[in-house]
């Protein structure tokens, strides 16, 4: 498989909510940020097999694919593709490594990855209504941040927790003695796919302590064992 490189990367500014950035639209900051690393490395728009941006909204003007609309403002031809991904707060990282994935299976030579986001310009929506002729008040739904419109049912698995509450509960369940029973069955689930000397010395060291060193260990083993099934799931 061909190797994939980074060669430049660029973003605009951090803004606070509201602030000096509250005015420009997400597309348009996409497209700002887009045709600066175009010029700043000289590759040609042409060149561009596709621009893959992470995109955690999509509510509002960042909505209908802004990762072409991001290509097309950017003075992009036409012909280069452009696609919005969404893994959440991986986002941007989940574009990163779609391209990556993409040269290396020989799908173009030059991708520009990334991701966008402004919550300041994230809009207020009105559910539709579920039959004709509604009545009655009318709920209005803040898409700046979060779950909106949940369904009930993923509410009621438990699956809707913010990223600040799903950390506490993390903390929670792993600061014990050692990991939980659910952590302990997830990691026998896949250490088949590994190195089972790995992963006891990982249970060792976390029982003994040492969780630093040993949430090291688990990683660099996780990482290979991801590569040894994916290797021979492609090969």
């Amino acid at each position: 498989m061909t190797g994939a490189l980074i060669i430049d990367g660029l973003r605009t500014p951090f803004g606070r909510h509201g602030g000096g950035l509250a005015a420009v639209r997400p597309d348009d900051l996409a497209a700002h940020a887009v045709r600066a690393l175009l010029d700043r490395t000289g590759v040609p728009g042409a060149a561009i097999e596709d621009v893959v941006l992470g995109c955690a909204n999509q509510a509002g003007e960042d909505n209908r694919n802004v990762a072409r609309m991001a290509a097309l403002l950017a003075g992009l031809p036409d012909t280069v593709g452009g696609v919005t991904v969404n893994r959440l707060c991986g986002s941007g990282m989940e574009a990163v490594v779609q391209a990556a994935r993409a040269i290396a299976l020989g799908g173009g030579d030059a991708y520009v990855a990334g991701g966008v986001e402004s919550m300041s310009r994230a809009p207020f929506v009105v559910p539709k209504p579920s039959r004709a002729y509604p009545t009655g008040p009318v709920e209005m739904v803040d898409t700046t941040l979060g779950w909106r419109l949940v369904n009930p049912r993923m509410e009621a698995l438990g699956h809707t927790d913010s990223l600040g509450t799903t950390a506490e509960n993390l903390a929670a369940e792993l600061s014990g003695r050692g990991p939980s029973a659910r952590y302990e069955h997830e990691l026998l689930l896949v250490v088949d796919a590994g190195n089972r000397d790995s992963v006891f010395l990982h249970k060792r060291l976390w029982e003994e302590g040492d969780r630093r060193v040993s949430w090291g260990l688990f990683w660099g083993w996780a990482k290979r064992a991801h590569e040894r099934y994916w290797n021979a799931r492609h090969s």
